[in-house]
């Protein structure tokens, strides 16, 4: 980028109080060379003729004398990072007012001009931008998690009024991501990676641009996990210098092919990203060698219909994978992606995937939300909530009680894998791999979800549990004055109906403490003989920082609030009784018993469908983790014995069904602290530093070998049965992602036997 040399300023400049801003100063480097004012303008220019120079001019200029000596951690000039993200947006070739924004966006937040400055100087839109974008830094919150699910939330409703706030944002991120290597603690690099794996990559996934996506995704992977990162990468590069020209051939090949046939096509070859490589093969559960689509083609041509006459001339060439093709012309997906996407075994039988579509096709999945923009036509409509994802979205933020659960749940909804199921009507709902006809109802409405009570899969009554798959058609039943179950919470998937069950779960369970917390002040009243009546219980709520009689009811029936405090409040002239409190005594008698009782793994971990206090022990023939679908089994004198749902013991029971409980894991296992054991069954090159290699990676993952035995050696290859401490099933399977991305590795598979 052509630039201007920046001078040195004092140290004391250093900005040190934002999350995703550098904190330290960097080695010695040469100093970074700006983009020139009008180096930006002609940028702009160069695809929006009529771009609002006047604008960009006077955004520059302001920008720079408000950020004046502030300095980045790498020991640039601070007004350096908005300039870049002004830079990111015109690769993007966004509107001036978009532009404008990202060079004012840390101007409030990080110096002393105000939004009333910006918008006296830069007008409404650039004023409603830039504070959409500020962060919440100036506001004290409970902790990290609480602060982080608060600015999400502010950016959430910013975009849905103005989806470039979205834009901005994700800029600003991805250039936070260039940089984040200059910010010395680990635990604050680590928090920022995972943020933005959790959040900002599925956003731009959502609006569709796949190149910022990949490039988020590959900067927080290579912070999160650097070692499998570093495997994969060494894998790819083995394999382009085994393949040499291998795909300059096949894309050559399948051109000619099409050319020969009468259809005009350029055809490109890509790499699948290191991170999308390790995705897949933690939720396919697969090895490096099993992935088909490592190496996949695009093919660009002019007009839908050439876009299945190509199809049809690779099929009637090449041999299809049944099963590994996807239309997303017919079916767009929820971003306005639009594809073909085929497996084949193609030239030199090489197993490939290839993608078909049209020019303006490839610019929305190169730009997404951006490929229609307003320098293009200028009535186009910047309402964010035009997308059916942000108004879901939008439903969760009104439903959810606290900031972690919102942002809990939100998580949930930006699930990248998908499945397209169809109402009776035939319309097109997108949903989460893993849905249930319950996420349908709530994805139609949340009326029809809160009053469902069963559901047809195509045609065919089944459980509301049951797993919907692409191309199901789904029809809700429900009933007028029906309710959400609590037990649904169980089972779905979706942000949106976790966040409608729990709002009635917690409606239902207020409507029970003040009907409680009525009953108890009515019994003092009836011991001392006074007749029950809510005036003198009005009159003292707020005593109780109560914000209405209801809310000092439900707290006293919630045991947050003493009865008694309330009613000698109520009538101080009434003599206070004092009678002994047995309560400590009881307490500490019942502390003097348990003193020095062990506290098993299986009684510390809370599962749904016990009576408390129950025996529970978990089964060594199977080694159920946090995330399995489990089943208990009474055993006479020993309790319950917790299996996974599909271990082979559970055939002996079949004609035994009084002995079945219906069991699940509890609320916060996967923070519990409780280590789980997981058994790996690996295959490891002979060689000098396989098995170092291999306690390294588990060790390194957080994983604590508590057993391993070679089970069987030969003069290349060792097999090791490994008993793992982990804290859930995603914890093993990320471990074995990582063993797997290694070459002294040659498989590991989850044991599930003794």
């Amino acid at each position: 980028m052509d630039t201007t040399t920046s001078t040195d300023l004092p140290a004391t400049s250093l900005k040190t109080d934002e999350s995703d801003k550098a904190e330290t100063p960097s080695p010695v480097r040469p100093p970074l060379r700006l983009m020139r004012q009008y180096e930006l303008v002609e940028r702009v220019k160069a695809y929006d003729p009529d771009a609002d120079e006047d604008l960009l001019n006077r955004a520059y200029v302001f920008s720079m004398q408000a950020h004046g000596t502030q300095m980045r951690a790498s020991g640039d000039p601070y007004f350096s990072h908005p300039l870049q993200v002004a830079g990111i947006l015109t690769e993007m070739k966004m509107d001036s007012t978009a532009i404008a924004t990202a060079l004012l966006h840390d101007t409030v937040e990080d110096t002393q001009v105000t939004l009333a400055d910006i918008e006296k100087l830069f007008g409404t839109d650039v004023a409603k931008l830039v504070d959409g974008v500020t962060k919440l830094s100036r506001i004290e919150f409970q902790n990290d998690q609480a602060k982080q699910a608060e600015n999400f939330r502010k950016l959430l409703l910013a975009m849905s009024a103005d989806i470039r706030v979205l834009l901005v944002k994700l800029a600003d991120r991805l250039h936070n991501m260039r940089t984040l290597h200059y910010i010395k603690s680990p635990e604050k690099r680590q928090r920022i990676a995972r943020e933005t794996l959790d959040i900002y990559a599925p956003l731009a996934e959502r609006i569709g641009i796949e190149k910022m996506q990949d490039e988020l995704q590959d900067l927080a992977f290579a912070e999160i996990n650097p070692d499998a990162r570093d495997s994969i990468v060494a894998r790819l590069n083995y394999l382009r210098e085994e393949g040499s020209n291998l795909a300059e051939r096949i894309r050559a090949t399948i051109e000619k092919l099409l050319a020969s046939e009468g259809v005009h096509a350029v055809v490109a070859g890509r790499e699948k990203k290191p991170f999308s490589i390790w995705r897949k093969m933690t939720r396919k559960d697969i090895g490096f060698e099993q992935l088909s689509d490592i190496m996949a083609f695009r093919v660009l041509v002019d007009t839908v219909g050439a876009c299945y006459q190509s199809l049809g001339i690779i099929h009637n060439h090449y041999s299809g994978i049944p099963g590994r093709f996807k239309d997303y012309i017919s079916t767009p997906k929820p971003n306005k992606y639009q594809s073909i996407h085929t497996t084949i075994i193609g030239p030199e039988q090489h197993r490939i995937e290839v993608q078909i579509r049209t020019e303006e096709m490839h610019e929305v999945a190169e730009l997404g939300v951006a490929a229609h923009w307003a320098y293009k036509q200028n009535s186009q409509s910047h309402d964010g909530s035009e997308y059916r994802w942000l108004r879901e979205l939008l439903d969760i933020v009104e439903h959810a009680q606290k900031p972690e659960e919102f942002l809990e749940h939100t998580k949930l909804e930006l699930f990248q894998d998908q499945v397209f199921c169809f109402s009776p009507k035939g319309d097109i709902i997108s949903l989460p791999r893993g849905a249930t006809p319950v996420d349908f109802a709530y994805a139609v409405h949340s009326r029809i979800g809160d009053a469902c009570v069963g559901s047809k899969v195509n045609g065919r009554m089944v459980p509301l549990r049951t797993e919907l798959h692409n191309g199901d058609q789904v029809e809700i039943i429900t009933l007028k004055n029906g309710t959400p179950s609590p037990a649904w919470e169980r089972f779905v998937v979706t942000g949106k109906a976790r966040a409608r069950i729990r709002r009635f779960v917690r409606i239902q369970q207020r409507a029970e403490y003040i009907a409680l917390g009525r009953a108890i002040l009515e019994k003092l009243c009836k011991q001392d003989g006074i007749d029950f009546g809510e005036k003198p219980f009005e009159a003292v709520f707020k005593n109780f920082q109560a914000a209405s009689l209801e809310d000092l009811f439900a707290n006293i029936g919630a045991s947050l609030q003493s009865a008694r405090d309330v009613f000698y409040t109520a009538f101080p002239d009434l003599k206070r009784k004092t009678t002994p409190d047995k309560i400590p005594t009881t307490l500490e008698q019942a502390a003097e018993k348990l003193k020095g009782k062990p506290t098993t793994k299986a009684s510390s971990l809370a599962l749904k469908g016990l009576i408390p206090g129950m025996a529970v022990h978990f089964a060594r023939c199977c080694h159920p983790l946090p995330g399995d679908s489990i089943v208990g089994i009474v055993a006479t004198g020993r309790g319950v014995t917790i299996h996974t749902q599909d271990c082979e013991t559970l055939d002996s029971f079949r004609d035994m069904p009084e002995r079945w409980i219906d069991v699940d894991w509890g609320e916060g296992q996967a923070q519990d602290t409780t280590a789980m054991v997981g058994r790996l069954t690996i295959v490891v090159t002979n060689q000098p530093n396989s098995l170092g290699a291999l306690t390294t990676i588990i060790g390194k993952n957080n994983g604590n070998i508590l057993n391993l035995k070679i089970t069987n050696r030969s003069v290349d290859f060792f097999d090791i049965l490994v008993d793992v401490e982990v804290k859930d099933t995603r914890h093993l399977m990320n471990i074995i992602a990582a063993l797997r991305a290694n070459t002294a590795i040659i498989s590991v598979d989850r044991t599930k036997g003794r």
